[in-house]
């Protein structure tokens, strides 16, 4: 996951200022109301107050299940999650988040208590209280502190995810979790309907005024350089394919209305066909003499338009639709559409390489993310199209657990025109980049732009030796041995026993014995995000 404030900067300047000033305005009219003791008010407090222990006091369950919301989400524990919130944020390297984070806990839970030592307004008395707390009641501290962490946990998510079902849900559980904890407040007796309004409006108003005077200030916009590329007359093309998109028109309206607010010409527009899927295409686009050429499609779409472009200087945008989009992720490209054309027509281009890749059964191709021979190939083989349209990328796993018995060969592998080594492996993968959907690294080292391959030979003895190479890649040991070896190389030969199912960027690509992959460094410009400038220190 990366760091993009962008992501929380509205569209409109205009609206920030309006989610500030509803928090602003209802505490105001709170805090005049509990002052002056309107009349209206306090019946509505009494009355919500008494109505709420009726049903706590009936529940005794119910009870100690809002003293452990208490405990669980107390101001000290709320100053521990935004502790290891911020830790988080300066290990990234954002300074700026860590500050509005720290000055957020500190104000919220700090100025609350002024307040209340302020206004010392008396807490709900009842003759059997159901919990009993000191201090006075107005506003809330719990529900000041919820306001405050969730609204952080809201920003925070927003700057980390695209936009998606994955941020609406955590939003949404966010929202219910702030409401729950200041609703648990009147129902265990302990406080107002207005204190904790109050409260959650505080703690809101607190994380989004400092997140107004401290982050949006160091929100990164891209240079004016990093969004030129070819002539700079902003003329694009658009390569899709049909198959990968619902909506053809639609998809189409989308990308005119973020060209068009970027400055960007009218694009081009072509399709992939099942005979050509995106050779012809991109080839055409370059004979227009456009500046980008977007590839709108899944990895077997990307490759196609990127090795006709190379060595050009034009430019590739992506658009991912496809299953895998293992090359999108690892250049930390959204998933999202809209997030992904922000990416497109504001990123920068970044120089990445390419791999050739010749097989002994006379193809030759080439592959940006990786190519392998062995379980791997035959997982890719192995996945039922009905079940990937389903499920997505989950398809693998299912049939990557049918492949796992796929019996070992024996390899010769030769790197850089060295002595070949031998091997008895299961699967060896060949790779431009290190990470696997799920954020797996498999090849932890590898960088698409470092001019090497990584290599990775995979050769447990029995089903039960996956369990510990899969502990192994997830935690990134460093470790090898004839169950997992590593190599890197600019020029990577592996020849097996047999034929074996080849895979190519994640596509089944056939069966043969040999194959050769040299990488060509830097031959391919890729529109990716603005690198974030590192914040200063406050």
């Amino acid at each position: 996951m990366s760091f993009d404030l962008r992501r929380a900067q509205p569209d409109r300047p205009a609206v920030l200022v309006w989610l500030l000033s509803v928090p602003v305005v209802v505490f105001t009219f709170l805090a005049i109301a509990v002052g002056t003791e309107t009349s209206a008010i306090m019946r509505l407090d009494h009355d919500v107050a008494r109505r709420a222990y009726d049903f706590s006091s009936q529940h005794p369950d119910f009870v100690s299940f809002l003293d452990a919301v208490a405990i669980v989400f107390s101001n000290a524990a709320c100053g521990i999650m935004l502790a290891l919130l911020a830790a988080y944020a300066l290990w990234r390297r954002e300074r700026t988040v860590a500050v509005w984070i720290v000055l957020s806990g500190a104000i919220a839970i700090g100025g609350n208590a002024l307040i209340k030592l302020a206004f010392q307004r008396e807490r709900p008395f009842f003759t059997e209280p159901l919990h009993e707390i000191g201090g006075h009641s107005f506003p809330s501290g719990h529900a000041a502190g919820s306001g405050m962490f969730f609204t952080v946990a809201i920003l925070f998510t927003i700057i980390l995810t695209g936009r998606g079902w994955r941020r609406r849900i955590l939003i949404t559980l966010f929202v219910l979790a702030g409401v729950g904890v200041a609703a648990s407040r009147v129902y265990l007796g302990v406080h107002y309907l207005s204190d904790v309004m109050a409260g959650l409006m505080f703690g809101i108003a607190v994380a989004l005024g400092l997140w107004t005077l401290v982050a949006t200030s160091a929100t990164r916009l891209p240079h004016e350089l990093a969004v030129l590329t070819g002539s700079g007359r902003k003329r694009a093309a658009v390569v899709l394919n049909p198959s990968k998109i619902a909506n053809v028109e639609e998809f189409k309206s989308r990308v005119r209305l973020v060209a068009d607010r970027d400055g960007w010409n009218e694009p081009i527009w072509f399709e992939t066909t099942i005979e050509d899927p995106g050779h012809g295409q991109a080839n055409a686009a370059l004979h227009e003499g456009v500046d980008l050429i977007v590839a709108a499609g899944g990895d077997g779409t990307v490759r196609a338009v990127c090795e006709e472009v190379a060595r050009t200087g034009v430019a590739v945008g992506i658009l991912p639709h496809g299953t895998g989009n293992l090359l999108a992720r690892n250049l930390g490209i959204p998933l999202n559409t809209r997030d992904a054309l922000d990416v497109v027509f504001g990123g920068q281009d970044r120089a990445v390489d390419l791999a050739t890749l010749e097989t002994d059964t006379g193809a030759s191709t080439t592959f940006l993310v990786m190519a392998g021979l062995g379980m791997d190939a035959a997982i890719m083989t192995g996945v039922n199209d009905q079940l990937k349209a389903k499920v997505g990328w989950l398809a693998y796993f299912v049939s990557g657990v049918k492949a796992a018995r796929f019996p070992a060969m024996k390899v010769q592998i030769c790197v850089d025109d060295g002595e070949p080594r031998k091997f008895r492996a299961r699967t060896v993968v060949v790779g431009n980049v290190g990470f696997l959907q799920g954020g797996i690294p498999l090849l932890p080292d590898a960088q698409i732009d470092d001019g090497m391959l990584d290599v990775v030979v995979i050769a447990p003895k029995r089903f039960i030796g996956w369990l510990a190479i899969i502990v192994r890649v997830i935690g990134r040991q460093k470790r090898t041995n004839e169950r997992l070896d590593r190599l890197t190389g600019r020029k990577v030969h592996i020849k097996a026993e047999k034929t074996m199912p080849m895979q190519l960027d994640g596509d089944p690509v056939g069966e043969g014995q040999e194959i050769t992959a040299i990488v060509q460094p830097g031959v391919l410009l890729i529109r990716v995000p603005v690198a974030p400038a590192r914040a200063a220190a406050i």
